[in-house]
């Protein structure tokens, strides 16, 4: 929200992905003041990463942090642990990309620094239409984590509680893509595939990637994915 017509702080967070680049896209069109928060958590490739930085470049955030926080050092996720190996067939149940607790925790380092910036609000870009089943980023999740945010901080006691904002929540992987191409996101930059190669090319096979190729299909938008070598699907 915009107070008086002053410009309002925001923390955006920012995986170097399609979804969370849009995200931070709608923020900044919204007239914010956008603090970008990253996370090298002990993912399987730092491509992502880069991919943040220039999202962050491109789209003129004030601040862009990436925080060191080891979640991979407790494994049990196929993005985190090398010894499991990401699905290439698509599964009904919450598959082994899921990673315990990321959400709560990137947005519990997002409310401290929000609180310290005065920020009045949190952007994420969870989505729960087009997505892997991940139980963080249902509404029901993010409701229940507004309401423990409106306990937790010093600015809710005073009556300034910190929106958790989700533009993407209902949306298609098409609406999403049609959304960023409107407010000028370089999607050939943002790195979605889960087992990206060095230089952020994808594997095609993994659902982030099935996800991502079937959005552009979907919104007849070429897709400016780079793939790895051998890795393009047909028509790519």
């Amino acid at each position: 929200m915009l107070r008086d017509g002053a410009v309002s702080a925001v923390v955006v967070l920012l995986s170097g992905g399609m979804d969370s680049a849009t995200c931070l896209a709608i923020a900044a069109a919204e007239g914010h003041d956008c603090y970008a928060l990253s996370f090298h958590y002990g993912q399987r490739h730092d491509a992502e990463l880069d991919a943040a930085r220039a999202v962050a470049d491109t789209l003129g955030v004030t601040t862009h942090r990436v925080m060191p926080l080891d979640i991979g050092a407790f494994g049990g996720s196929a993005l985190t642990d090398p010894g499991i190996a990401v699905p290439l067939q698509q599964s009904e149940a919450i598959p082994v990309t899921y990673v315990p607790a990321r959400n709560t925790v990137f947005l519990s380092f997002a409310l401290g620094w929000a609180e310290v910036l005065d920020a009045d609000a949190i952007y994420v870009g969870v989505n729960a239409v087009d997505y892997s089943g991940y139980p963080d980023c249902r509404p029901e999740y993010i409701d229940a984590f507004q309401r423990m945010a409106d306990l937790a901080l010093k600015r809710s006691v005073e009556g300034r509680p910190v929106a958790i904002r989700v533009p993407l929540i209902a949306m298609t992987k098409a609406q999403i893509i049609a959304r960023g191409t409107e407010l000028g996101v370089d999607f050939a930059s943002t790195v979605s595939c889960y087992q990206a190669d060095a230089l952020g090319r994808a594997c095609g096979q993994c659902d982030a990637c099935r996800l991502r190729r079937q959005g552009f299909a979907d919104v007849r938008i070429a897709d400016p994915t780079r793939y790895a070598p051998g890795a393009e699907p047909d028509g790519a």
